[in-house]
């Protein structure tokens, strides 16, 4: 599969372009886009003549570029892995609007970890429904969003299965928490790639959960396995959860043949 990489200059767009140069996943770089340009690279999407050849896209850019990308990606009807957070909720709704067009994986955390980490904490939160939730996120001192975009996701999933939970980040000032407080306390710092925990504790126990990434390979691998799932795809709007689904059906499959 052929891959036209947005965000190729950026820490994660190398680390996919590292994958395709090695034919990961049997994918390889069509050509790449971002604003410092480069030898091999347009510095706008504006600048691309053809996408003939191109199988999907991968973006690692920034949220701002979003909507112009969703543009693209409908006119060319080229399936979009958008791996970019920290999009509004303006920015957002273009994201589901698009994915009437085309299919779009949209995912605020590329990794297989973290799509195992927020199935665990879901269900623990429903098995102890008086239990007491925080979330705690690390990340390097360049990373722009707070709380990160897995944070949220995990609190969300959370709110599934306790719909009258909500996210309290950054908690700060006088007063006690309350029971459907789910507290998110952001760490920047140094060159730590991600981790997140949950705890989630009661008067008589506590469950700790974490995910901790030792190299930003795991999102770009991710990425890529994405890109794979989504291509020949109908249009809607697919994530982690719904790739894994797919994979363990088809193993499912497998091995009752």
């Amino acid at each position: 599969m052929n891959i036209l990489l947005n965000g190729i200059s950026g820490f994660m767009g190398r680390e996919v372009a590292k994958l395709c140069e090695s034919s990961y996943r049997g994918a390889s770089l069509a050509f790449g886009v971002d604003p410092s340009g480069g030898a091999d690279a347009y510095s706008s999407l504006d600048q691309v003549a053809s996408t003939s050849g191109v199988d999907c896209i991968i973006d690692f850019s920034h949220h701002s570029a979003t909507p112009a990308l969703l543009d693209f990606a409908v006119e060319n009807r080229l399936p979009l892995v958008l791996c970019t957070t920290g999009h509004n909720d303006e920015e957002t709704e273009l994201i589901y609007e698009a994915a009437k067009s085309v299919p779009i994986f949209y995912s605020g955390n590329m990794s297989l970890g973290i799509a195992l980490l927020i199935e665990l904490a879901k269900n623990t939160a429903a098995a102890l429904p008086e239990a007491e939730i925080e979330i705690i996120e690390k990340h390097h001192d360049r990373k722009l969003d707070a709380p990160s975009g897995t944070a949220l996701m995990l609190a969300n999933a959370i709110r599934e299965v306790r719909p009258e939970a909500y996210a309290n980040p950054g908690r700060s000032g006088q007063g006690k928490r309350t029971p459907e407080e789910i507290g998110i306390h952001s760490i920047r710092m140094g060159n730590i790639v991600g981790e997140h925990e949950v705890i989630i504790g009661t008067a008589s126990q506590t469950i700790t959960l974490k995910h901790e990434a030792h190299n930003r390979a795991l999102f770009a691998e991710g990425a890529i396995a994405a890109a794979g799932y989504i291509i020949g795809k109908i249009p809607g709007l697919y994530d982690m959860k719904s790739m894994l689904s797919s994979e363990i059906a088809r193993d499912a499959v497998i091995t009752a043949e």
